[in-house]
C-alpha cells in the first residue's frame, strides 16, 4: 500500500462527512476530474484503507441495550475466544487491550433480559473464559466513526 497524500485524505475527509457524495461532487469540490476520484477510492477501498458500511442506531432497530464485556481467558486461549466472540451476532466489536481484561467486546441486545442469556448461555459456553464484567450504557454522547483531521 502507497502512502495516503492530500488529495487522498480530503477524499477520506468528505466521505466521512457524508458518504451518499458522489464523485462528481467530491471532484467538483476538490477542483480535480471525477476520473481522479473513482481511481482514488477504488484504489483505497482496494487497498482496504476504508470500507463503506451501513451503520444504523441500535436503538432505532429494536436493540436498547449496549454492554461493554470485559473478559478474562486463561492462558493460550485468547485467540481461540476472540475468534468465537467474533462469530456472535450480538457481538460488534472484539479486540484485546492491554491492562486487566484478556478481550473487550462491545454487543447489542433488545433486552437485558437477552444480555443476561447472552452472558449464561453462550459466554459460558466459550472454551477459555474465566470471567466477565459488564458495562452497561446507560447515556451516549456520542458514536462515531469519523476520525480527526489529518
Amino acid at each position: 500500500m502507497r502512502e495516503l497524500d492530500k488529495l487522498d485524505k480530503e477524499i477520506i475527509m468528505l466521505l466521512q462527512e457524508d458518504a451518499r457524495y458522489s464523485n462528481t461532487f467530491i471532484a467538483q469540490k476538490l477542483e480535480v476530474s471525477e476520473g481522479t476520484v473513482r481511481s482514488r477510492v477504488n484504489r483505497m477501498l482496494e487497498e482496504q484503507v476504508f470500507e463503506f458500511v451501513i451503520h444504523s442506531k441500535p436503538e432505532k432497530i429494536g436493540l436498547s441495550v449496549s454492554a461493554i464485556i470485559f473478559i478474562c481467558t486463561e492462558l493460550g486461549y485468547q485467540d481461540k475466544a476472540a475468534n468465537e466472540l467474533s462469530r456472535q451476532p450480538e457481538v460488534r466489536f472484539v479486540s484485546v487491550f492491554s491492562g486487566p481484561y484478556d478481550l473487550i467486546i462491545q454487543a447489542y441486545f433488545s433486552s437485558n433480559d437477552k444480555l443476561v442469556e447472552f452472558i449464561n448461555q453462550k459466554l459460558s459456553n466459550i472454551e477459555g473464559i474465566s470471567s466477565v464484567s459488564v458495562s452497561i450504557e446507560l447515556k451516549k454522547y456520542k458514536d462515531s466513526f469519523n476520525y480527526a483531521e489529518f
